[in-house]
């Protein structure tokens, strides 16, 4: 009688990288459901791609801003009732959106929605580390990737749909509804986490922060995080524009672009983690930030462009992209000690959100969107994204150094998760 196979993961653990897929989920989609919308928000309310991006970057600076300020209280409380909070503020930000009249009003609404949405992935990221052994977080984070796909597969063709069938509004109500739904079953179901106050000596929060921001052992990670996510976002913001006037696809074809960019990259979260796993999260992350600058190369120079050849190319470049950004992410969670895991997502977070609204303020002011509606000078932002993904490669290199070096001298410790 063969021997019964050992379980990776515990059925809570299961259920914990789910519901955390789904939290990002949400998040994901409505930072990208404004990639489909841009091309409506700038017909209908009459605005310029400067104004554009600064809705984009507006929602990333407040995330910014806001993971600084949690950061000192991130390791004070049970990380369920810091989710619980801030998913809340989402939810009801997200509200906001679907319910604004006018340009000010939705860059109101969207630096809320930021204050609360930025803090999620930190959070998020924290818990993981919390719950997952390193030599399974490439996997885990594979599947919280699924989120990304699965708002590209699902999410962003029906925001999109809502949006051309009813409003741009339509799509917020569908995230806000959703995010209801999750916020029930996660006050519910998710236990308490709350193994990283086990000796906690130090219970002021500004302490805390400065404890975390001082540490010159954070501070290559930090610059990592910084670069990698410039040259990460540059493009979104003008993406479904660029696909409509300069590669002349129609609105059904965009969909479709999307809805398949989505399911590949659904599809390979789970197998690119496991990859990273298996043959160490750097070589994945090399391999892919080579592969990932040749489609960039090639996408962002690209002329009219039949349906099937701008699937094929999007589709090898969101490989590469997934490459990148699953083993940077498992990378980073062995960084910090247990105590500080919370602070350090957060501030990781808020360079990440910060460094976005940069790239997508940057990008608004070296893309011009001419009479017709196609995009002048995007082939410079691949060529700013190239420059970016050769240092990102550096400074990952000595960050997985710096932390290898670490591991051996201390064995990491995980909380235990029934």
């Amino acid at each position: 009688m063969r021997p019964k196979k050992e379980r990776l993961f515990t059925r809570y653990q299961v259920f914990m990288i789910a519901l955390i897929a789904l939290l990002q989920f949400t998040v994901i989609l409505d930072f990208m459901v404004l990639n489909p919308l841009g091309e409506i928000l700038l017909s209908e309310m009459n605005i310029k791609t400067e104004q554009f991006g600064l809705v984009v970057s507006g929602y990333a600076f407040s995330a910014g801003i806001s993971g600084i300020l949690a950061a000192g209280f991130a390791d004070r409380f049970d990380r369920k009732k810091m989710l619980m909070v801030f998913y809340t503020g989402f939810v009801a930000g997200t509200f906001l959106c679907a319910l604004a009249p006018s340009y000010l009003f939705l860059l109101g609404a969207r630096i809320i929605t930021g204050l609360f949405g930025g803090v999620m992935g930190a959070i998020g990221m924290a818990i993981i580390a919390d719950l997952f052994l390193p030599e399974v977080r490439g996997r885990v984070m594979g599947f919280v990737q699924m989120a990304f796909g699965l708002s590209q597969v699902v999410g962003i063709p029906i925001g999109w749909e809502l949006a051309n069938r009813f409003s741009w509004h339509a799509p917020f109500w569908m995230i806000g509804i959703f995010g209801v739904v999750i916020g029930i079953i996660m006050m519910v179901y998710v236990k308490p986490i709350t193994g990283h106050l086990t000796g906690q000596t130090d219970k002021n929060a500004f302490r805390h922060l400065l404890h975390t921001l001082s540490n010159r052992n954070y501070f290559l990670a930090f610059g990592t995080t910084m670069v990698l996510t410039v040259g990460g976002y540059m493009m979104m913001p003008f993406g479904s524009t660029f696909s409509r006037h300069n590669l002349g696809l129609s609105e059904t074809d965009v969909t479709i672009l999307f809805v398949a960019s989505g399911l590949l990259s659904f599809i390979l979260g789970p197998i690119i983690g496991k990859l990273s796993d298996k043959f160490g999260k750097a070589n994945m992350f090399y391999a892919a930030s080579l592969l990932t600058a040749v489609m960039v190369y090639i996408y962002t120079n690209l002329g009219i462009t039949p349906l099937y050849m701008a699937i094929i190319i999007s589709g090898i470049m969101f490989v590469g992209v997934f490459g990148r950004v699953i083993p940077s992410q498992a990378i980073m969670t062995s960084m910090p000690a247990m105590h500080d895991r919370g602070a350090f997502m957060s501030v990781n977070s808020s360079l990440q959100q910060l460094s976005g609204g940069i790239a997508a303020f940057v990008a608004g002011r070296i893309v011009v969107q001419t009479s017709s509606g196609a995009l002048l000078h995007y082939d410079r932002l691949g060529y700013v994204m190239i420059v970016a993904f050769a240092i990102t490669t550096v400074m990952m290199y000595l960050l997985n150094r710096q932390i290898m070096a670490k591991q051996t001298q201390q064995p990491p410790v995980v909380a235990a998760a029934s």
